[in-house]
């Protein structure tokens, strides 16, 4: 800890003091880490980026806690953070709302807190928000699909998502712009029903679809690849096709590199981005405090969209050209 008033000094410390000084740059910051859980390739490469970041050997020590989507145990873990008096708090919040109460007592102990991934939507008593804008994931999908669509000559579209975690902001804002864009441009909207963003959700949601609307949709819109992974199972189970040329156009987010390995194998028509790798820009935030510096309230990391050459289309998202990227063996490779 490098809280020195917790010290109690003796006459034999007084004595050593000196000697044992260091200066504020050689100190250790310790960090207490309270992310969602490990329900996909995403969360697995989030959790990776802060244990590779927040080292020993970088000069950290993180306390790490897998909450296990289980909203009171979250809360827990950032109360025991505030026990052991940690120099900072990470989290990635399960949902968006019931945080204020607990942000007040980290604000009462004196200790930041930095937000990563997933919003709070009702406090504002955190430092800094580190993350992707999930309502331009949404939209870029949507206006993805309708130019995709034209170019193709598809002109009715009838439309299947399976949502991320109800309540996470992931989930709120890419449903939010992708059913902004549907509902601009009159799609129909069949169903959307939630897969927790892992992989036995989405194929559990998509057997139920496939039961339930067999013959009636052509688009399927998962928000996540490890949901896409499982809509694929199911859809091969009920001899649905997807992917270019075939039933089905299959959305996904997240561009894993699994997911990308889908997109150039032809199955996953398009994949979104929303970058896993925060905790470089988090340090950038402490690095600022440390210095005395106020961060911004909002980092936005930059993403990519992807798809195979024949997919790839022009299309804006209020007015601005978006631009994609072709999956290649290369871009695999440098994926996450």
């Amino acid at each position: 800890m490098r809280k020195l008033s917790a010290i109690i000094v003796t006459a034999l410390a007084a004595a050593l003091l000196p000697a044992m000084a260091v200066s504020a740059s050689d100190d250790v910051i310790s960090i207490g880490f309270a992310q969602v859980g490990h329900e996909s390739d995403w969360r697995t490469a989030s959790t990776k980026s802060c244990q590779d970041v927040f080292s020993a050997e970088n000069g950290y020590d993180l306390s790490f806690v897998d909450c296990d989507n289980d909203e009171a145990a979250q809360k827990e873990a950032v109360r025991s953070f505030i026990e052991q008096d940690v120099d900072y708090i990470i989290i990635d919040p399960i949902i968006a709302t019931g945080w204020d109460t607990v942000l007040t007592e980290c604000e009462d102990a004196g200790i930041p807190v930095i937000v990563i991934d997933r919003t709070i939507d009702d406090s504002d008593k955190y430092a800094a928000w580190v993350g992707s804008n999930f309502k331009t994931e949404g939209l870029a999908a949507g206006e993805w699909l309708k130019a995709y669509a034209d170019k193709q000559g598809i002109e009715e579209l009838n439309v299947l998502t399976i949502s991320g975690s109800t309540g996470s902001s992931a989930q709120i804002g890419r449903s939010e712009g992708f059913n902004e864009v549907a509902e601009k441009y009159g799609w129909n909207l069949i169903d959307e029903q939630t897969g927790d963003f892992t992989e036995a959700g989405g194929q559990e949601v998509m057997e139920n679809y496939c039961k339930s609307y067999e013959g009636q949709f052509n688009v399927v819109v998962c928000q996540n690849d490890n949901e896409a992974f499982g809509a694929m199972t199911a859809m091969d189970n009920a001899g649905v096709t997807y992917g270019p040329g075939n039933d089905v156009i299959l959305i996904s987010y997240d561009a894993c590199t699994a997911g990308l390995e889908d997109v150039k194998a032809g199955k996953i028509t398009a994949d979104f981005e929303c970058n896993p790798l925060a905790a470089p820009f988090v340090e950038e935030v402490i690095k600022q405090i440390e210095a005395g510096e106020t961060p911004e309230k909002e980092v936005y990391m930059v993403e990519h969209w992807y798809a195979l050459e024949d997919q790839v289309v022009d299309f804006e998202i209020d007015g601005v050209a978006q631009e994609m990227t072709v999956v290649t063996d290369e871009v695999i490779e440098a994926q996450y």
